[in-house]
């Protein structure tokens, strides 16, 4: 490639040169002007030119005149992008936009803990950042074995969905807090307001209508329309009846403020669960449904997978993240279609 450049490089001089410089001659030699002088000119006109080329081989980069190779710049990957991200923010701290990167990054890359630790980085910066409330809400609940929303996590949605009426992850968010709380009718309303934001007829507006109608339903008032009172009347998705028993060992291990966490959530998925019930361990023995009515998003629900893994634990802090003590038990792994009961002992202790 350099070769062929210098041979065009060079030819093209040469015309140029023949075009301006043999007129001069011509004429320099009608008007009795030494030969010398024109000698001298085109000297000089070669030795320019090409001396530059020299000098530009010499201390330039010919190599570009080869053209950019895919080998000279190596794709970068994910994790080393991350890396080199982490790095800078440690350099700079104060990168808002690099800190909501990363938060949305770790997010999308299902890393509760960095994106929740992220969010708040861009909280300290920006206090009112209402998409920055609303992520670390959401990446708290994942971090948590139940997925409650609560204490900082639901003020922060209160005031993202304050800040922008309009943030459909927000009211979902918070109209979910309601419903784990048993505040039916708070969450039935919330929904309210995210439904006009939704296209009618999407999987999204459907299942916020579902839910709408349970809650409606278990607040004991009529759902808002006819279709809503058919969807409460028979229950959409993916159900799993579960009979819950404590072994008689285990019963002088019970005591006051205990919580009672009945699960499901995919064998080889995130830790998220699919569904989740919380019940008072006095009830014991019990049954539970979980059903698409207890997801946390309309996207991750019981009918979004074939097989679910299905526990029971009883928490002594009251709280669903596992501690040393708690009781716990499980049937496994059973299909989501089953129509037999499923039954767990909890017979064990963590």
């Amino acid at each position: 490639m350099k070769t062929a450049f210098l041979i065009a490089a060079t030819a093209m001089v040469a015309v140029a040169l023949a075009v301006l410089l043999l007129p001069l001659l011509r004429q320099g030699r009608r008007d009795g002007r030494p030969r010398g002088v024109f000698a001298v000119a085109l000297l000089i006109a070669l030795v320019l030119p090409l001396g530059t080329g020299a000098l530009y081989l010499l201390v330039g980069t010919p190599a570009a005149l080869n053209g950019v190779t895919a080998a000279t710049t190596a794709p970068i990957s994910m994790q080393q992008a991350l890396t080199e991200l982490r790095a800078h923010l440690k350099q700079q701290p104060d990168d808002l936009q690099g800190w909501m990167l990363l938060a949305q990054t770790s997010s999308a890359l299902r890393q509760p803990a960095e994106a929740r630790d992220a969010f708040d980085q861009v909280l300290r910066l920006a206090p009112n950042d209402a998409e920055a409330m609303v992520g670390w809400a959401e990446n708290d609940s994942m971090m948590r074995d139940d997925h409650l929303i609560e204490g900082r996590a639901l003020d922060l949605l209160k005031r993202a969905v304050q800040l922008h009426p309009d943030s459909q992850r927000g009211l979902w968010l918070l109209g979910i807090s309601d419903f784990q709380r048993g505040a039916y009718r708070e969450a039935a309303a919330t929904w309210r307001l995210l439904q006009p934001q939704l296209a009618p007829g999407s999987n999204v507006a459907k299942a916020v209508a579902e839910q709408i109608a349970v809650a409606d339903a278990r607040a004991g008032g009529a759902p808002a329309d006819a279709s809503s009172a058919a969807a409460a009347a028979t229950p959409q998705g993916a159900a799993l009846q579960v009979q819950v028993t404590l072994a008689p060992a285990l019963k002088d291990k019970l005591a006051p403020g205990d919580a009672l966490f009945v699960y499901a959530r995919a064998p080889d998925g995130p830790p998220m669960p699919l569904a989740v019930a919380r019940l008072d361990p006095a009830q014991l023995p019990t049954t539970v449904t979980l059903s698409d009515a207890m997801a946390m998003t309309p996207a991750y629900r019981l009918s979004s997978v074939q097989r679910v893994f299905v526990g029971a634990r009883i928490s002594h802090s009251g709280q669903p993240v596992a501690q040393p003590g708690d009781l716990e038990g499980d049937a496994g792994v059973v299909a989501v279609d089953s129509k037999t009961p499923v039954r767990i002992s909890i017979d064990k202790v963590h």
